[in-house]
């Protein structure tokens, strides 16, 4: 079996982003963002998709969080197209419900080679650490699309912020880990009769 890993550079005038990433690891991971939620959510990507991710990301955070947070799911994001590579043998399709007490969130993912991103989440901005609701919502879309992967989230209930966001990322990664694994009686074929992702 190939080894599906990927590392991505991304140096702008607003961030410089390093992103490694190993779809067969066992969950380790050394984030450093600046933002201690950002980071906390990113974990869980790693933690519960049994991912191996090394995160380092700098940027112009005197404006706020945007460009770090956008850009850090961009290079997410392609680093994880590379590792998936043609998708020979994964299951590619895969769902995830995850509960946090008050909190549950549904996310499903089809690793298909075409980005789109359907996010039905309402979210505040207390809570979480100096994000907004808002740019978790960003975050997600900005990731399905530079992953080009189809990406559904819906939170079925939820309070608080922290919860929600954090149940939406633990659904996401125990997704993503399905959706890549690969399936014994596939072989070698890939996941599509086009014979093609993307």
């Amino acid at each position: 079996m190939e080894s599906r890993k990927a590392n991505i550079d991304r140096r702008t005038g607003e961030t410089q982003i390093s992103v490694s990433i190993d779809l067969d690891g066992v969950g380790d991971y050394s984030i450093k963002t600046g933002n201690g939620m950002f980071d906390h959510l990113l974990a869980q990507l790693s933690r519960h998709g049994l991912i191996d991710l090394e995160i380092e990301a700098q940027g112009d955070i005197e404006v706020g969080w945007h460009h770090l947070v956008e850009d850090t799911a961009i290079c997410l994001g392609r680093a994880l197209q590379e590792a998936v590579g043609d998708a020979r043998g994964i299951t590619r399709t895969a769902h995830s419900f995850v509960p946090l007490d008050e909190t549950l969130a549904f996310v499903a993912v089809d690793l298909s080679g075409r980005g789109y991103a359907v996010i039905d989440a309402s979210m505040g901005d207390a809570d979480l650490g100096g994000l907004s609701g808002s740019l978790v919502h960003h975050f997600l879309e900005s990731f399905a699309l530079e992953g080009k992967f189809n990406l559904h989230v819906r939170l079925l209930s939820g309070a608080n912020n922290h919860h929600k966001a954090e149940a939406i990322f633990k659904a996401l990664a125990r997704a993503m880990r399905i959706a890549a694994e690969h399936d014994e009686r596939r072989m070698s074929n890939v996941p599509s009769t086009k014979d093609v992702i993307g």
